[in-house]
């Protein structure tokens, strides 16, 4: 039998506290997936779902977006995509009962805990302006409701249609087809918010947005650098990868300002050696100050020229731009204030580098770590750098490594979701479909709040995620949302965004990746895209969780009729009862997709073409893979201060709280809780135990106060902390993003700590 949801919300402040652990996975993330699973499911159900879980015939797992090799085992999944599919196929759903029985300020009361574990929303619901309380309301109505505020706006650029990364590439690739039928190109999604800076940096340098590696390149690597990173919270199939390299003889530096558990054992799940004893994967760890990684890898790129032959002269020459200013710039750097940028030991770059040296294969992974900071972009950039010294990039075994987050997060931004598209795309789009795409660009997510705040924007349409919770700067964010005439949010399950409404709202509940799909021509499936450009197709095989559901492809179809109307040539009818005519137009449209249809039903799936990875073809302006010569920087810290970076729990994934335990940090029963270095907290005149405030600073001259953390003596870097997002991401204003990519700043955050104003439940 499944569990009840909880009727209550926890305190979740008072946490139990043990030391950190030394390794990740193991019997008891095994034992933690499937109680999890059955408290959401129960026992058969459990069993019938997750042995679906990225399997070829099965559904994509709707957490991260780690590719999965040709040969998988039955239980192709982690403790983390367990939880994320638990809660998607749960038993519990929301009702029309519990909308009457909670108006909108007690929801808004609650924490995204609670509300996530509340179950499937069942059908559509609308809050009328004064209203109270959602109540239920037709798809007809609510299809009429957004057409209303639509056709009323002044212009199309008053609308806001904002995407998630788990929408298929079907759904996708129609959203965006809609939105610029109606008129805009304001069309953000959450990689604004996360790898926005890697895509940037890397258009620029090498000529694609996307990481240039295959999982067998990981495989066959020398020395593989996992830098700001956590893979066994956030990518955990991704240890069963650095665990197959090492064992081919790779080597792992892992760079980050926390000792994590899964990147120095992993104990494998999948085979008994590994649930008893487990693999060591880190050979080298440096723990970096936050902020520090630009300074680093400009440092190791200095001594790799100082070095005689370590420079690979040929690919420099045949396939490089800029590299006497870069090589100039490099010599710059000095050894001091890289030590102090870093708070690394001198000993410690130098063993480093000599692991560099001895690789002729060398992959870099990141994520947010390296992505969330205002010099993001040249920091990515001198990581490229970095890698066309040594030829590192089109080499089999070698290249660079951004690991996405969110599934199909990747897969989104390919099929058009972007507010600054190629003139290319746009081209491509009105010669399939007839009709002159607006050419200027839209509002991504900052500048679409900023929109919203000062009345510019009117609409916000949000297929999938939570843009509330996820946003920066939230006091600033929920009154933005609060000034629109509408919002509306597509979703299996509640969350904070919900609550946090304009003059009128409505939730439309959709399908997800665990269920049939079943259309006018019968079963449908949709496709997503990895991290590593892999395209493969997804089926769902549980039944829908309400009768009244309809897929996201089928949403976008029916409301594209209702708003553009008769006028409209595109015929949302046909892709709405059979997705195979999406595609169809998909592979007239995006490089890469030809003969899409024949392509992804090959088991597996396809990979797209990639010039850097493929040919040593770079597709940049200088049609060469550019170096870059940046200025280097890094956070400066005022005394008294600590630099604070957001992060999830291992109870976590984005802004999806599973439980509010962190069993690899030795955080259980809370969420609201500041890791500090001990010394740090003694220099401060704070104990272990000691409740806070975090109070940020920045150049605004506002503060921001996150009240009610409990202080944790953690062995972080000095001069840092770290704090769960959402709960500080109050403290991050709106205009703090990274220079070009505008991407919030969450990885680096002057705080002092105050005596508690409050303790919040």
């Amino acid at each position: 039998m499944a569990a009840k949801p909880p009727t209550s919300d926890p305190v979740q402040d008072a946490p139990t506290v043990t030391a950190p652990q030394h390794a990740a996975a193991g019997l008891p993330a095994v034992g933690h997936s499937l109680r999890i699973a059955q408290q959401q499911m129960g026992v058969r159900r459990t069993a019938l779902t997750l042995l679906r879980v990225n399997q070829k015939d099965g559904f994509d797992c709707p957490g991260c977006a780690w590719p999965e090799g040709d040969h998988r085992h039955a239980a192709e999944f982690c403790e983390n995509g367990a939880k994320a599919v638990a809660e998607e196929a749960t038993l519990r759903r929301v009702t029309p009962a519990f909308f009457a029985a909670h108006p909108v300020a007690d929801l808004a009361g609650r924490s995204g805990y609670w509300l996530g574990q509340q179950g499937r929303l069942t059908q559509p619901v609308y809050l009328a302006e004064g209203a109270t309380h959602y109540e239920p309301v037709s798809w007809e109505r609510a299809f009429a409701i957004v057409a209303e505020e639509l056709t009323a706006l002044d212009s199309p650029d008053e609308a806001v249609f904002y995407t998630s990364g788990r929408t298929s590439n079907e759904a996708a690739f129609l959203y965006q087809l809609f939105a610029r039928e109606f008129g805009t190109n304001n069309l953000p999604d959450c990689s604004n918010m996360c790898h926005e800076s890697s895509g940037s940096a890397l258009t620029e340098t090498i000529g694609v947005g996307k990481g240039s590696v295959s999982l067998e390149d990981l495989h066959q690597a020398d020395l593989i650098i996992v830098a700001g990173q956590n893979p066994g919270t956030n990518h955990p199939r991704m240890l069963s990868a650095l665990e197959k390299a090492k064992a081919g003889g790779a080597k792992i530096i892992s760079v980050n300002p926390l000792p994590e558990a899964g990147l120095e054992r992993f104990k494998n799940p999948q085979t008994p050696k590994g649930l008893i004893k487990g693999a060591p994967l880190t050979d080298l760890f440096l723990q970096i100050r936050l902020g520090g990684d630009q300074a680093l890898f400009r440092l190791l790129n200095k001594l790799i020229l100082q070095t005689d032959g370590a420079l690979d002269e040929e690919f420099v020459r045949a396939h490089t731009h800029g590299f006497e200013e870069f090589a100039e710039a490099a010599a710059k750097a000095d050894w001091d204030d890289t030590l102090a940028a870093t708070g690394l030991k001198r000993a410690d770059i130098e063993s480093a580098l000599r692991l560099v040296l001895d690789s002729r294969r060398t992959v870099v992974c990141w994520a947010m770590g390296l992505t969330q900071h205002k010099h993001s972009v040249p920091t990515i950039r001198e990581v490229v750098n970095f890698l066309l010294l040594r030829g590192n990039i089109g080499r089999p075994g070698a290249g660079v490594c951004p690991v996405r987050g969110h599934s199909n997060v990747q897969g989104d931004r390919t099929m058009g979701v972007f507010e600054r598209p190629a003139d290319a795309f746009l081209d491509a789009l009105q010669a399939e479909f007839g009709f002159a795409p607006p050419r200027h660009h839209g509002y991504d997510v900052v500048r679409a709040i900023r929109a919203l705040r000062d009345g510019e924007a009117k609409v916000f349409f949000a297929m999938g995620g939570n843009f509330v919770a996820a946003s920066p700067d939230t006091e600033v964010t929920e009154a933005a949302m609060r000034r629109a005439r509408l919002t509306v949010h597509v979703s299996t399950k509640l969350n904070r965004s919900h609550a946090v409404t304009g003059a009128r709202a409505l939730v439309l509940p959709t399908l997800g990746r665990t269920e049939r799909d079943v259309q006018a021509s019968g079963a449908q499936f949709v496709t997503v895209e990895d991290s590593m450009s892999m395209v493969h197709a997804s089926r769902g095989r549980l039944a829908p969780a309400s009768p009244h559901l309809l897929s996201e492809p089928a949403i976008v179809a029916r409301l594209a009729r209702r708003v553009l109307g008769p006028e409209s040539r595109t015929p949302w009818e046909e892709f709405e009862r059979d997705y195979a005519t999406i595609r169809d137009r998909i592979s007239r449209v995006v490089p890469g997709f030809e003969d899409f249809n024949t392509r992804v039903a090959h088991p597996g799936g396809f990979t797209l073409p990639h010039g850097p990875r493929d040919a040593r073809r770079f597709p940049t302006a200088t049609g060469k893979a550019n170096f870059t010569a940046a200025p280097v920087e890094h956070p400066q810290l005022p005394e008294g201060r600590l630099l604070l970076q957001t992060l999830r729990s291992h109870d976590q994934y984005n802004t999806t709280v599973y439980g509010l335990d962190d069993r690899y940090r030795g955080i259980t029963g809370g969420r609201r809780v500041v890791l500090v270095h001990p010394e740090d907290a003694r220099a401060l005149g704070h104990a272990d135990g000691d409740h806070v405030d975090l109070v940020s600073e920045w150049a605004d001259g506002l503060e921001r106060r996150a009240p009610g953390f409990r202080l944790v003596h953690y062995p972080t870097a000095r001069g840092c902390a770290a704090a769960y997002y959402p709960e500080t991401n109050v403290l991050i204003p709106l205009d703090a993003t990274a220079d070009t990519s505008n991407t919030p700043t969450s990885k680096s955050v002057v705080v002092r700590l105050d005596s508690p104003t409050s303790t919040p439940a």
